[in-house]
């Protein structure tokens, strides 16, 4: 059983490898009459675009959209939406005779199926979470009444972001990499969205999280601080995640995501030497996704 498909109601399925000739997605269930265009999609793809400063990755990728199906004159018809991207600046030949690559998916990967793309990483490569950013902008038009803003606050350990940009020319210098962390804070998100058992919203907005490419952990609201604090502390001003027995309060929804440092550190290609930097609009797009799918999940049981 292959799984390439995310969410229940609103569904984001994504194709394509790091170095193959595209990479695409399918978001089925999205509701009719939403105004959509490129244009739309593509603001949000930028802040993931490689080749834009020295901090990420050299490759020049334009990552520029095509919308295939699912809108007729600028509004969405309720049918699946197919996006493309073309891979314009892939460069196989750097991955040629390189071993598998302690740290990244490849062993498991040729263990699991017997074969693998070596170039990049194929599916296993962060190139396909463009797809996901390109899903996230799409739930975000389901979604218009809450508010989903991410930003970079931890950088190899380090707080001070004036530190950061020494930080990185210092990493690549010594051909290393460093790790980060991502918080994403929902806001007016409505109360009610979510179910007590099987479909926690806290549950799928960590799922959705860790299932990005070098997460290797999430916290929502306090975290893992709360295992360490009295319940009096924990309750004092309402200081709960904003999801309560699976279902979100009204309150803003918290979530914190670690990256670890690149794997790909002292061979070939071109790597970010710190992925969470671009990691940001992949984890706003993943918690969008996650909000707008259970949005229809409640006014589908709710009304």
């Amino acid at each position: 059983m292959s799984f390439n498909s995310f969410g229940h109601m609103l569904r984001l399925t994504t194709w394509g490898e790091s170095h193959g000739r595209a990479i695409g997605c399918v978001v089925d269930g999205c509701p009719p009459g939403l105004s959509l265009d490129e244009q739309w999609i593509q603001l949000w793809l930028q802040r993931r675009r490689p080749g834009t400063s020295t901090q990420v990755s050299e490759r020049q990728e334009p990552d520029q959209v095509q919308i295939l199906s699912g809108v007729y004159e600028g509004r969405t018809s309720g049918t699946p939406i197919a996006m493309t991207i073309a891979n314009v600046d892939a460069r196989p030949s750097d991955y040629n005779d390189l071993p598998a690559r302690l740290g990244h998916a490849d062993a498991t990967y040729e263990a699991k199926y017997g074969i693998r793309d070596p170039r990049g990483g194929g599916r296993a490569s962060a190139r396909e979470t463009a797809m996901r950013v390109a899903g996230g902008a799409v739930a975000r038009l389901v979604i218009p009444e809450v508010k989903v803003e991410a930003r970079l606050v931890e950088m190899g350990g380090e707080t001070d972001s004036s530190k950061w940009d020494a930080m990185i020319a210092a990493a690549k210098a010594d051909d290393d990499s460093l790790g980060g962390i991502v918080e994403c804070v929902a806001s007016e998100v409505p109360a009610g969205w979510g179910a007590p058992v099987y479909a926690k919203l806290d549950a799928e907005l960590a799922a959705a999280c860790m299932g990005i490419n070098a997460v290797k952990g999430v916290e929502i609201g306090e975290g893992f601080a709360a295992g360490r604090m009295k319940g009096s502390e924990n309750i004092e001003g309402m200081r709960a995640s904003g999801v309560d027995g699976g279902i979100s309060t009204g309150n803003p929804i918290v979530v914190r995501v670690a990256f670890k440092p690149t794997s790909s550190i002292k061979i070939g290609g071109r790597h970010d030497p710190c992925v969470a930097i671009r990691g940001v609009p992949v984890v706003e797009a993943m918690v969008a996704l996650v909000l707008a799918d259970h949005k229809l999940l409640h006014r589908g049981q709710c009304g």
